[in-house]
């Protein structure tokens, strides 16, 4: 089975090697990468994106989108995590490709209209150029497959406040947006993604087996790794974005759980990701007003992480 994606991106280390497994694997065909700002300006981002199908040595459309939130003031891009450049500063090659003439949502839209009951959009940044596309045309909802989200947190808490994780944190509005937008909708979040270790031996053989595109992903790795050995005190770095493509291909590894999503938008608690589980009763309707979604609550990280190195080397 084929999976046509939109890999919707703000590359971003973990961004790069989720690229990497979206260009390299055979079940996956990488329909067009849509870019955000988030892990790094929207500009980089697309930069970053035509550099690592460049790489690769394929021809890959790539739109540019959202610069910055829908409403809220835009945050810095967290140079420590990721470096200036996105890819752990590490010295690039230059960029022979362009983007495409329209915008990501546009191009979204464009392509499900092109595909009904064909496209997953997979997003591993903030979410605001499906938003974007939703606004543009309400009727993708009815015609994409599914939608995959990178992002939020059930039972892990924030890994940029106490309760928000960083895609959601970014452009709340957006993801109250995205959501609940009544679509087939997995999230994959903080729950799941910070059960996987990327290692140094898992990176070794992505190194070797990439070619290229495995220097600049064994290069950045370094850099990302660091920033993970002082805030988590493991040795290695949690592949988030890879987890996604991992649930769209592995969701035996996955446990899940439906119920209702809503999103905090503002206060103390801006970005938090809010789930009532299906059928659970609470002392008001109001949290289960949303249509039902589901969540990742559950990994075996290893494996997972295994996965990501096989299908790299």
């Amino acid at each position: 089975m084929t999976h046509p994606i939109i890999f919707d991106t703000d590359p971003g280390v973990d961004d790069a090697q989720a690229i990497a497994i979206a260009l390299r694997h055979p079940e996956i065909e990488l329909l067009g990468m849509t870019t955000t700002y988030g892990n790094v300006d929207v500009e980089t981002a697309t930069h970053n994106a035509l550099l690592l199908a460049q790489l690769a040595g394929r021809e890959i459309p790539v739109a540019q989108g959202a610069a910055g939130p829908m409403v809220k003031e835009r945050h810095p891009p967290p140079a420590h995590i990721h470096g200036t450049n996105g890819l752990g500063d590490i010295a690039l090659p230059p960029v022979t490709g362009r983007a495409e003439g329209v915008s990501a949502a546009q191009f979204i839209v464009d392509t499900v209209k092109a595909r009904p009951d064909e496209v997953t959009l997979v997003a591993v940044g903030p979410v605001g150029n499906l938003a974007a596309a939703l606004q543009l045309d309400p009727g993708i909802i009815v015609r994409v497959k599914r939608v995959v989200i990178m992002g939020g947190s059930i039972r892990e808490g924030g890994n940029v406040s106490p309760v928000a994780e960083a895609n959601m944190f970014n452009d709340p509005d957006a993801a109250a947006r995205v959501l609940t937008a009544g679509w087939p909708l997995t999230l994959v979040g903080l729950d799941v993604t910070h059960r996987c270790v990327l290692t140094d031996a898992h990176m070794a053989r992505i190194e070797a087996g990439q070619g290229e595109l495995g220097k600049v992903l064994a290069g950045s790795f370094a850099f990302y790794r660091d920033f993970y050995r002082e805030a988590l005190g493991i040795d290695g770095c949690c592949p988030h974005d890879s987890c996604a493509l991992a649930w769209l291909l592995c969701p035996e590894l996955f446990t899940t759980a439906r119920g209702h999503l809503t999103v905090a938008t503002d206060g103390d608690a801006e970005g938090q990701t809010i789930f009532a589980p299906e059928g659970r009763g609470f002392i008001e309707a109001r949290w289960s007003r949303t249509p039902r979604v589901e969540v990742c609550l559950g990994v075996d990280g290893a494996a997972v992480s295994d996965w990501i190195a096989d299908t790299l080397a």
